[in-house]
């Protein structure tokens, strides 16, 4: 049979004690650390939000690039129907198949202008994306190192303070093993309640 083991009032204020510096010194500890966990976290978010952005960038150019090349296709279309009705006038018996020629080789000229507008746009449009994405990544760049540094300082931190913590920690759960088991009887009472 187990014997019970009986604890003064002082011998229970005095594990109380130790247990509260106990619990005060992991505390000390924990606060060294201070906001530098959160700050970690919130560079590691910062960094792979610049990165979806970057990503979204350059897909946004290579939709514009093709746009580019689109138009570029159809202005060769265009040429080509040109030479085409050109081609097709010099055959022609009447003034009316002239004229008719005529309006869609002007046509034809008119969607070569439009296009290379729309060209000179899609180039603009590139050249302020990849002026946006040479500033993301510098400022990807530079949270990424600011993040490396805090993760190296939080390291060594926690390196300093790991065996003490994990020392402390095994202390503060002996001094509590200790307090509970004067109240261990009524606790189980309760939970059969």
């Amino acid at each position: 049979m187990a014997k019970k083991v009986e604890y003064s009032v002082e011998e229970k204020l005095r594990a109380m004690y130790d247990l509260q510096l106990i619990d005060s010194r992991i505390d000390k500890i924990r606060s060294v650390r201070g906001e530098l966990p959160l700050e970690v976290e919130d560079l590691e978010d910062e960094v792979e939000g610049l990165d979806f952005r970057i990503n979204k960038i350059n897909e946004e150019l290579s939709e514009l690039e093709n746009g580019i090349k689109e138009k570029q296709n159809k202005i060769e279309e265009s040429k080509a129907m040109i030479t085409k009705y050109n081609d097709q006038q010099k055959n022609v018996r009447n003034n009316r198949a002239f004229e008719s020629l005529s309006k869609e080789i002007e046509f034809q000229e008119l969607e070569i202008q439009y296009s290379e507008k729309q060209i000179n746009e899609l180039k603009a449009e590139i050249e302020e994306k990849k002026e946006k994405l040479e500033e993301t990544t510098t400022l990807k760049d530079e949270r990424k190192a600011h993040l490396d540094h805090k993760k190296d300082e939080l390291n060594s931190i926690m390196k300093e303070t790991e065996k003490e913590e994990s020392a402390l920690m095994k202390k503060s759960e002996e001094f509590e093993k200790r307090l509970m088991i004067p109240y261990s009887s009524h606790i189980k009472k309760f939970d059969r309640v």
